[in-house]
């Protein structure tokens, strides 16, 4: 993934599947969510009695080995592949999460952020509550852990109360899966079968990957609790005035090949690219994507206007993530690093260059560069997206606003700077005519500054990066 586009916050999967081996079909449905983080992964799972743990930094195929995995039996587990929104890149940041109250365990992954997150970590901490982390997760899941109601529901549903952000959650407890949406369903969750168990996860891929069936999404505010009972679902008690499904899930965050609010998403993205080249029109000679995430798109443009497309950029997938480089040069180089041209494709021609965002535009001119030295005659930007102009509070890692391209310069100024001969944005109401689906059911924040909860505006996107201490580690976050 480019430097410069929006980092996803975390996946969550669960299973609960007597006579399976849940914490393989585990790894592998975090396998399939891996884009959604790749700072650190964890299975935690559970046998009826008691719920174990492991934790690792690292990408999910070097999370775990065949010993990890055996240290982890039971019919339950749930996973975690995380980027951190809230507090570090660190071990002790790593989920799931375990809270151990007097109620019993409770394990949570947990995909968003909560915005009054610091308030119940404060409360928790006053409680006489040891947090071994920097996250709101961990304080979400000891939120779980200390309610008080006659069954598991009406617990998750009371801390539900105190919750203000995005999450979609994963929960277990010894004999007990969870499946918990906030009721603006701000981040995507699905409900799947697999023989006679049934899955959760962020995305359909992930029941793809493991050979599950897709059964439907779990709603806004709803709680599915699975157990040796069977299913129930628990919907939100009061009818949702608005829903605020984040849009860039659609545009960026989840796979191409994942199923969401009914439809795959690689057509979704192939109409944003006809809307684009609508709204946008250029005499061009080829249309090519920055690959991947603007694959579909750069299709659908080429489709609409009969630019032939091609392939000018390939992408080196095994070159590691050069978003975690901080110095601007060495981004820059790690543009080169990460794509190389094809002067075939690109001699002489005029080019359409489809990207699904322009975050800082600190990697974009440096693409431009490249094809131009490859031979482009011409280079048009076409971004299937609005300009960001916001930093989002609700589980993206979107940059500060002050770091925001759009929101320093008008979109003639943002060509120039990154050296395209012409630069065209999809409009938000292009956007939505591509989606086919009403503008209320969105989160618009980072492209309106409306935002769908109240936030501090006055705050740094990812404020505990840099305040909060890191503790020492404990036994369990070390994956021990």
């Amino acid at each position: 993934m480019p430097f410069d586009s929006p980092r996803e916050a975390c996946g969550v999967f669960g299973i609960y599947a007597p006579g399976e081996d849940v914490a393989r079909l585990t790894f592998f449905g975090l396998y399939a969510l891996q884009h959604r983080g790749q700072e650190s992964a964890g299975i935690a799972a559970a046998d009826g009695h008691e719920i174990r743990l492991h934790t690792r930094m690292g990408l999910v195929n070097t999370a775990f080995s065949e010993e990890d995995l055996a240290r982890l039996p039971g019919h339950i587990a749930i996973g975690h592949t995380r980027y951190s929104t809230t507090g570090g890149s660190r071990q002790v940041n790593a989920g799931p999460f375990v809270a151990r109250a007097e109620s019993g365990p409770v394990a949570v992954s947990h995909n968003g952020n909560l915005v009054n997150g610091e308030n119940l970590r404060r409360e928790l901490l006053e409680r006489g509550i040891s947090l071994t982390s920097t996250t709101d997760s961990e304080a979400l899941t000891w939120m779980i852990a200390l309610a008080y109601g006659p069954d598991l529901a009406s617990r998750v549903r009371q801390a539900m109360a105190r919750f203000v952000g995005a999450y979609s959650l994963a929960v277990m407890t010894p004999d007990a899966l969870v499946g918990v949406r906030d009721p603006l369903g701000i981040r995507p969750l699905c409900l799947g079968r697999l023989n006679g168990g049934w899955v959760i996860a962020s995305e359909t891929c992930a029941l793809a990957t493991i050979g599950a069936t897709f059964e439907r999404e779990i709603e806004p505010g709803e709680i599915v609790v699975i157990d040796a009972q069977g299913v129930r679902s628990y919907p939100a008690p009061e009818p949702q005035e608005r829903q605020a499904m984040c849009l860039f899930e659609l545009i960026y965050f989840a796979r191409p090949d994942s199923l969401l609010m009914g439809e795959r998403l690689h057509l979704v993205r192939q109409r944003m690219g006809a809307e684009l080249w609508r709204e946008h029109p250029v005499e061009a000679d080829v249309v090519i994507p920055l690959p991947d995430s603007a694959t579909p798109a750069a299709i659908g443009f080429a489709r609409a206007s009969g630019i032939p497309y091609a392939e000018g950029l390939i992408k080196n997938r095994y070159i590691g993530r050069t978003f975690i480089q901080p110095d601007q040069r060495l981004r820059e180089q790690g543009v080169k690093l990460k794509f190389n041209a094809l002067p075939e494709a690109l001699e002489g021609k005029r080019v359409v260059l489809v990207d699904d965002t322009i975050v800082r535009g600190t990697t974009s001119r440096p693409i431009v560069e490249l094809l131009r030295q490859n031979g482009a005659r011409e280079v048009h930007m076409r971004v299937h997206a609005p300009p960001i102009m916001w930093p989002c509070y609700l589980g993206v890692d979107m940059a500060r606003r002050d770091e925001l391209i759009a929101a320093q310069m008008s979109v003639e100024e943002i060509g120039r700077a990154i050296g395209a001969d012409s630069i065209g944005y999809l409009s938000l109401d292009g956007l939505m005519r591509a989606i086919n689906l009403p503008r209320s059911r969105f989160c618009t924040a980072c492209l309106t500054g409306e935002y769908p909860v109240p936030v501090q505006m006055s705050l740094d996107p990812l404020p505990a990066r840099s305040r909060a201490p890191e503790p020492v580690l404990t036994a369990e976050q070390e994956g021990h």
